[in-house]
């Protein structure tokens, strides 16, 4: 094929540039953004909402223009504040701007140990030794989390509690059913109702946690306090070839973009899952040698105690 020539270069068609308001585009990001960490599809999302879905599509693309009771439908479906879905809520009040001039351009160990701090000062922390005494395994649906979790229950001759059976129990019906009847909304207040229950009944336990556990921080900040966490992570085909392999594919059912959707939430909750104090990959790993790797380096932290 023969060199364009210097004239052809000068008369291609410039790209064409981008219209679209940068608040819109923004917005609509924040939407898709809110919605992955949540889990929840676009269909779902606009079910709850009560918006069309075509609505909600270029929304999130950018080429929206909805109305303030529409912004409002959908922050209730999220479950969040208006101003949070628009950006910043931090504006709300003197302290919250002052507190985020502190925080603000700090290192993510600074803020780390900011966010230690307010856990000693509001929450009711317990010490590091203390929270070994309960595991609790997070990550998303797919890693393993049953099964390791089953296995270290027995080595370390402790209760497993499989949070979503502990859910089940509180609700009266199935979390696939709670948020078909009640909304994710609901199922939040379930699921931290059952992790206290199971908190105050089992002094030692390994608990097999929600892969959504980690998207309400009240929820994730008990967890992170009264427990010792470890992340099982895995390539994004491993978890769903897994979850197809169980039968399972909620919240991907119906969705013809189940993987794009499944790596927006494993982006969208990595820094959240990243909080654990262990993290393992399951990758290409059978659960035999998992469970070796996992439970050795977990008894050389509890040896560390004694």
């Amino acid at each position: 094929m023969p060199p364009k020539s210097p004239d052809a270069a000068r008369t291609a068609p410039a790209a064409t540039p981008d219209v679209r308001d940068p608040l819109q585009v923004a917005l609509g990001s924040r939407v898709r953004r809110l919605r992955a960490r949540r889990g929840i599809t676009r269909k779902v999302l606009a079910q709850i909402a009560d918006v069309s879905e075509r609505h909600l599509a270029n929304l999130e693309a950018g080429d929206g223009n909805p109305s303030v009771l529409i912004l409002q439908q959908i922050a209730q479906a999220l479950d969040c504040s208006l101003a949070e879905l628009l950006g910043d809520e931090t504006t709300d009040s003197p302290d919250w701007l002052l507190i985020r001039d502190l925080l603000h351009g700090r290192t993510p160990a600074q803020l780390e140990a900011a966010r230690n701090a307010l856990t000693q000062l509001f929450g009711s922390p317990e010490t590091r030794d203390h929270r070994l005494d309960r595991i609790a395994l997070i990550g998303l649906r797919g890693a393993g989390k049953s099964t390791l979790g089953r296995g270290l229950a027995d080595r370390l001759r402790r209760p497993f509690v499989d949070l979503n059976r502990e859910i089940e129990r509180v609700a009266g019906c199935r979390p696939d059913e709670i948020h078909s009847l009640y909304g994710p909304v609901a199922y939040r207040r379930y699921e931290r109702r059952a992790l206290e229950d199971a908190l105050e009944k089992h002094p030692l336990a390994v608990i097999d946690t929600p892969g959504g556990i980690v998207t309400e921080a009240a929820t994730f900040n008990l967890l992170l306090s009264k427990c010792y966490t470890i992340w099982l992570t895995a390539a994004p085909e491993e978890h769903m070839n897994r979850v197809i392999a169980q039968g399972d594919l909620r919240p991907m059912s119906g969705n013809k973009q189940a993987m794009d959707d499944l790596r927006l939430i494993l982006q969208e909750r990595t820094p959240f899952y990243a909080k654990a104090d262990l993290l393992f990959d399951t990758s290409g790993k059978p659960p035999a040698e998992c469970l070796s790797a996992v439970a050795t380096a977990l008894e050389r932290t509890i040896a560390t105690r004694e």
